[in-house]
C-alpha cells in the first residue's frame, strides 16, 4: 500500500515516552515552554502556553497536514492554523505547531458545520494540494471488521458476537457505495470547536474520498447512542442543504461506525481497564438489550 492509499494517520500513539521526547525536542526547537501533555489518541497533543504541539505517526509527510490548512483557510473553511512552517522529527514521530484556539461558551453552530462540509464536498480531489493523501475510507485498519471480529472473538460471548457480526452482514459490500466526494472522515462533536469568531472544524487526519454519507454518519446516532443533543443532525442537515437520514449509504456508515467503535475499544481494553469498562457497556447494545445504556466518547 502506497502512502496515498492510506490516511495521514491511522494508528494511534501507543508509545507515550517517545511521543514526549519528541514534543520536548520540538518545544527547545521552537523556543517554546517545556510542553504540557493533555490528551493521547491518533495524535499526542501538547500545550506550550499559546501553542499547541501535534505529535503523530504520519503516511506521509508531515509538512501535508500544513498545506492541507492553509488550503482549507483559503477556500473559506475555518480550521486550526499552523504557527510554525516546519516539522520537527524523531524517529518515526513528527511534530507540528499550531495557534491554540480558544473556545467560548457559545452552543455548537451545526449549521456552521454543515455548511462547511457541503463546501468540502464541492471539492474536486485534483484541488488539493498534491502530498495530501486521499484514500478510500476501506484503507482504515478498524474498518476490516473480520480482522477486527477476529481479534476480539476471544472477549466477546455468544450474543454480543451474533449482534456484532449480524451488523457487519447487513452492510456487506459497504466499499463499493458511490459515488464519492472529499469527505473530512470524523465530523463529530469532539472535532469541532465554539470560537468568538465562529465554529472551528477540527483532526483532519482522516480526510478521505467517500459518499457524502460518510460526514453525515456520525451524527445520525450522535443522540441516540451517545447521548448528543438531538437537534444537532438536524441543524448541520440544514446547513449542509439537505438531510441523508433515509440514505442507504449514510445508514450503512452510521451502523458501522458503532461497531468499529465496539471493537476498537474491546481491543484497546487489553491493556487499558477504562476502556474495558466502556466496551462492556457497548456490548450491552449489541446483545439486544433495550435498556442498553447509552455510550461514553471516551
Amino acid at each position: 500500500m502506497t502512502t496515498t492509499e492510506r490516511a495521514y494517520l491511522d494508528h494511534p500513539i501507543t508509545d507515550r515516552a517517545a511521543a514526549s521526547a519528541a514534543a520536548a525536542q520540538a518545544a527547545a526547537y521552537w523556543g517554546l515552554p517545556e510542553p504540557t501533555l493533555l490528551r493521547v489518541g491518533m495524535n499526542a497533543i501538547f500545550s506550550c502556553d499559546d501553542q499547541i504541539l501535534r505529535v503523530g505517526l504520519p503516511n506521509s509527510p508531515a509538512t501535508a497536514s500544513l498545506e492541507l490548512a492553509d488550503f482549507l483557510t483559503d477556500v473559506g473553511l475555518r480550521v486550526p492554523v499552523p504557527s510554525r512552517r516546519d516539522v520537527v522529527e524523531m524517529g518515526d514521530h513528527a511534530v507540528t505547531c499550531w495557534e491554540r484556539l480558544h473556545g467560548c461558551a457559545d452552543p455548537t453552530d451545526w449549521a456552521s458545520v454543515g455548511s462547511m462540509v457541503r463546501s468540502l464536498h464541492s471539492i474536486a480531489p485534483a484541488e488539493l494540494p498534491s502530498g495530501v493523501p486521499l484514500p478510500a475510507p476501506d484503507a482504515l485498519p478498524w474498518w476490516d471488521f473480520d480482522t477486527m471480529l477476529e481479534r476480539a472473538d476471544p472477549l466477546l460471548d455468544a450474543a454480543a458476537r451474533a449482534g456484532l457480526v449480524a451488523a457487519v452482514a447487513r452492510h456487506r459490500g459497504w466499499q463499493e457505495l458511490s459515488p464519492s466526494v472529499v469527505c473530512h472522515g470524523d465530523v463529530h462533536p469532539g472535532n469541532v470547536m465554539m470560537t468568538s469568531p465562529g465554529v472551528v472544524l477540527l483532526d483532519w487526519d482522516l480526510l478521505c474520498s467517500a459518499p457524502p454519507g460518510w460526514d453525515h454518519a456520525p451524527l445520525l446516532t450522535w443522540a441516540s447512542r451517545w447521548g448528543g443533543n438531538p437537534s444537532a443532525y438536524a441543524s448541520f442537515a440544514s446547513g449542509y442543504g439537505t438531510a441523508l437520514t433515509e440514505d442507504p449509504a449514510a445508514r450503512s456508515f452510521a451502523e458501522l461506525r458503532l461497531v468499529a467503535a465496539t471493537l476498537m475499544r474491546l481491543i484497546a481494553g487489553l491493556r487499558d481497564p477504562d476502556a474495558r469498562h466502556e466496551a462492556e457497556r457497548r456490548l450491552e447494545y449489541w446483545r439486544g438489550d433495550p435498556s442498553a445504556p447509552q455510550w461514553s466518547a471516551q
